[in-house]
Order: C-alpha cells, then structure tokens, then sequence
C-alpha cells in the first residue's frame, strides 16, 4: 500500500491533458533526476471539441506556473483579453434589456457590501449595479483593454481573463510540455486497460506501443470518459432537469474588416429556447447556439444563429454539439481522476468548463499523491470539494433562468417551474430578498463563484429585493459614499489611461508586454 507515485499516465489531450500534463511536470519535476516521470497518450483517431475559448482570470495563474510567457501565449493562441461577461435580452427580451457581470469585485469588497446601498445611490445616479461599484463596465462599453503595454506580464489594472483559440492552445501547451518540462508524448490508441486484484489501475495496452505501466492515471478521454466511466462504471449524474440546453452550434466567422474592433468581453445573447455567445479573437469571432432541442429543432437554432449573424455567417457551415448535461457521481475513484469532460460537461454560459480543469489540476499537481497509502483520502478529499464546485455552478447557471421575466416561450415559462430549480437557490433567492448576498452565504472556500457574482446577475436582472430595513446599511452610509465615489474616480482614470483594446494586442504583437 505504501508503493510510490514514480510516474503518471494521463490518457487523452486536449485543453484537459495538456494543462494536466504541464501542471503536474512543472510542479512535481518530470525533467529533473528524482521527479516523477509524465506520460500523456493522445488518440491518433479521436479529435477534440476544441471549441471552449472563453476562460477565468485563473488561467494567468495557471500559465505562470506551467511556465509560459504571457506574451507567447497571446501570439501563439491567437488570444484577446476578457474582462467579463454581457448578457442581453435575458430579463425581458427587449432590445435595451442587458447587464455585465465583470471579473472585478465591487468597490471595497469585502470590506463593504454595496449591494445594500446600490438602490438609495442609484435613485440619485442613475447606474447599474455594475457601473456604480466599479468600472470594468464601462472599459468593456468603450472596447478598452485591461491593462496597457508597459504593464508587466500576467498584471493589470482592472481584473481580466482571455478568450483563445481552443485548438492552437493546445498545441502550445503540448509543445512546451514536452520541450521544456520533459512530458512524453505518445500519439496512439488505448485497446486494453489493465488492473491489480484491489482494483488499481496499473497499465494502458496500446495499439501500437503496447504496454504502458503507470503509478496514477489521469483520464481526459472527454465525453467517452474512457477509464473513469468506461473501466470503474462511475455513474452519470444528468442534470438536464435543471439545466435544459443539449445542443450547440457552432461558427466561426470573419471579421467585415481588418481593424474592426475586438470585444473585451464575452456577449450571450439569449433566444427563443437558449442563447448565442459572441466571443472575439483577433482575426475572429467565435459564436454560436445552444439551445434545448425539447424546445427548438435543428434547424430553427441554425436559422436564429443565422440571423444574429447576418451576412458574415454566409456560405459557412455551423458544428453541431452535444451536451449531455451533468457530471459523473464520484472524480476519483482508485488511482485514477478524471479531468474535463471526463468529469462532466455544462453549457458553456459562464466558461466554467476550462476553470474546472485547472481547479482540479491544481489539487493534482499540488497534492500529487507521493504513495498508495495516502490516495484514498487525498480521493476523498478531492470528491467532497468537487461534488460541491459541480453543485455551485448548476446553481449558479440556473440564477440566470429564474429571475427572467420572460415568459414568451415554452422554454423560459419551464425554466420558471420550481420544480426545476435547486432547493438551495430557492432558499438563497428567499434569504437575498431582504438580506444581500455576502461572504457568509458561501462558508466554503474557495468558492467557484462567489458572492459579488450572484449580485451582479441579481441586480443586473432587476431581482426585487429591499435592504433599506437593515441596520448594518444604515450604519454604512457614510462608507458606501465614499467607496461609491472611489469607483468614479477609478473609472474616469481607467477611460483616461488604457488603450483600446485591439491597438493593445497589435502592440503585444510587434513588442510583447513587459517580463514579470
């Protein structure tokens, strides 16, 4: 039981094996005399979706530790900066209906919950609850960047992600891991999975190479779930019951030109039985449908991206997706985790899916089992935590439906169905209504998303709720001016100082940003 972890087999590539395969090598040695050795085996026949280009501002941190500069990663992967998300047309469907939840917290957070004093400011101010606590709005409104060239690598001013291109990430995250972090690269096929009488994994037969042995699997097999679902029958979850969208289509489309401008957010755009996201890239746009095919056919979701689009989708071909909403029961079991979509997969309505990824990379690479005997509770561990963060953001999507005021189509009337919506949003939505969300509504950390994001959602949708009755409000006032002001002051610096967004990545371009 005491046998040591000397070397890890991930199983698949991807987004999900290649961050898994650099995380774990930079991390636990792979290149150095005593480290463990990273074996990645990546299908010859089986592609990947390649289609998740949005992220969370996780990912610099994650790119620091693999190893990668912030400058090669943005020219490589074809990335823009992200700095949050516009929903339109989600509360009641009209043409001015929209709101932002950006990346940066509220002003004075968590020092001072703002959520409690927005109404008062706002009768004087009209602002939305994201314009009034902090700026990030109004740089995504103007198309601004995040940061400016003289910013060092992986720093801003304001809070930021990316968008990229799924497919050239990859291929930066392979080439480096085997380049300069030692992983080895196997392109070949899993015909046989081999285990021990308790039950462990203990090898991989390959149709070309033949045996590999390994000490821990990771498995990125995606939506096959190849050794976590396929060799242990780990149950699915579905989750379909709560979240209705089971397709996407897919399109990427040019720009009309060269210098059109690049937004710095991510823009969803609800429809008759789902929503369209909007992401932009340099030389691109990434876009497209998901929906719930219980309410919209095939075809119907194609006219409706079709239409969004206008002529830029002319001539083009759309990808069909689809999602089978939900996450396997348990996420490690044995010697063997799984990663991505062998986990689970969500509609793509708040990027979690890459986040998810790193998360639990990060509890890999940082608590790398060192032998047999600790892995059952290290496994424990890591199913308590993930069970949870799976709960969370099921939750957390679904806020999106429930405060709609749409009741145009069958789609968003069902969604509206109590019987649809999770016990404890319910009891939340309860709580909030008289009481704001704050830190002691999300006792567990880290949180996924935590609970200045439920207020810009809440607010953002017009949720009805009245703070004026709390003490602690009254209390706050004179705070809640000044943070209120300081959120004005920092945002007529922000419009003064940062560069346009697409002027900044042209300049990263020829000059590339500044070394930590």
């Amino acid at each position: 039981m005491d046998k040591p972890v000397k070397t890890v087999v991930i199983a698949g590539g991807g987004s999900a094996g290649w961050i898994a395969a650099g995380r774990i090598a930079a991390r636990n040695g792979a290149n150095l005399a005593g480290g463990v050795r990273v074996i990645l085996i990546e299908s010859a026949v089986i592609g990947t979706i390649g289609v998740g280009e949005g992220t969370w501002p996780t990912m610099r941190n994650t790119l620091r530790k693999i190893g990668i500069r912030e400058t090669d990663f943005i020219r490589h992967c074809d990335a823009a900066f992200k700095q949050g998300a516009l929903f339109a047309r989600w509360t009641d469907g009209s043409d001015g209906d929209a709101y932002y939840h950006p990346l940066n917290p509220p002003q004075g957070a968590p020092q001072i919950n703002l959520s409690g004093h927005w109404q008062a400011f706002a009768r004087e101010n009209p602002l939305s609850f994201a314009e009034a606590v902090d700026f990030q709005a109004s740089l995504c409104d103007a198309g601004l960047a995040p940061k400016s060239i003289t910013s060092p690598e992986y720093a801003g001013l304001a809070n930021y992600a990316y968008h990229l291109d799924a497919g050239k990430f990859a291929d930066l995250l392979r080439d480096h891991a085997v380049e300069k972090l030692g992983v080895i690269h196997m392109v070949d096929d899993i015909i046989e999975v081999h285990q021990d009488e308790a039950g462990d994994l203990t090898g991989l037969t390959l149709r070309g190479a033949g045996r590999i042995d390994g000490d821990f699997f990771v498995d990125c097999t995606g939506f096959a779930s190849l050794l976590l679902g396929g060799t242990y029958g780990v149950p699915f979850k579905d989750c379909s019951d709560v979240l209705f969208c089971d397709r996407a289509l897919a399109l990427q489309v040019p720009y009309d030109r060269p210098d059109a401008p690049i937004a710095t957010h991510t823009i969803s755009t609800a429809q008759d039985a789902g929503w369209i996201w909007d992401i932009g890239l340099p030389t691109r746009r990434g876009t497209g449908h998901v929906y719930s095919s219980r309410h919209m056919s095939d075809e119907a979701a194609e006219e409706s991206l079709r239409r969004y689009l206008g002529p830029a989708a002319d001539g083009l071909s759309p990808r069909l997706i689809k999602i089978r909403a939900g996450h396997r029961a348990s996420f490690w079991t044995h010697n063997c985790v799984g990663v991505g979509l062998a986990a689970g997969f969500l509609e793509p309505l708040e990027a979690s899916a890459l986040m998810l990824i790193e998360t639990a990379v990060d509890f890999i690479a940082d608590r790398l089992p060192a032998n047999r005997a600790v892995m059952d509770t290290l496994s424990r561990q890591f199913n308590r935590a993930f069970t949870h963060h799976w709960d969370r953001i099921i939750e957390f999507l679904k806020l999106h439906y429930v405060l709609t005021k749409r009741t145009d189509t069958a789609f968003w009337r069902d969604n509206l169905d109590p019987a649809s919506i999770p016990l404890e949003l319910r009891e939340k939505l309860e709580l909030w209504r008289y009481h704001p969300p704050g830190p002691a509504d999300f006792p567990h950390q880290p949180e996924v998303f935590s609970w200045p994001s439920y207020q810009y959602v809440m607010h953002g949708m017009g949720f009805a709720a009245d703070y004026r009755g709390l003490a602690q409000v009254k209390a706050e006032a004179a705070s809640a001016r000044r943070a209120f002001a300081q959120a004005e002051r920092a945002r007529q610096q922000a419009l003064r100082d940062l560069p346009r967004h697409r002027d900044l990545l042209n300049r990263i371009q020829q000059y590339g940003l500044q070394p930590v």
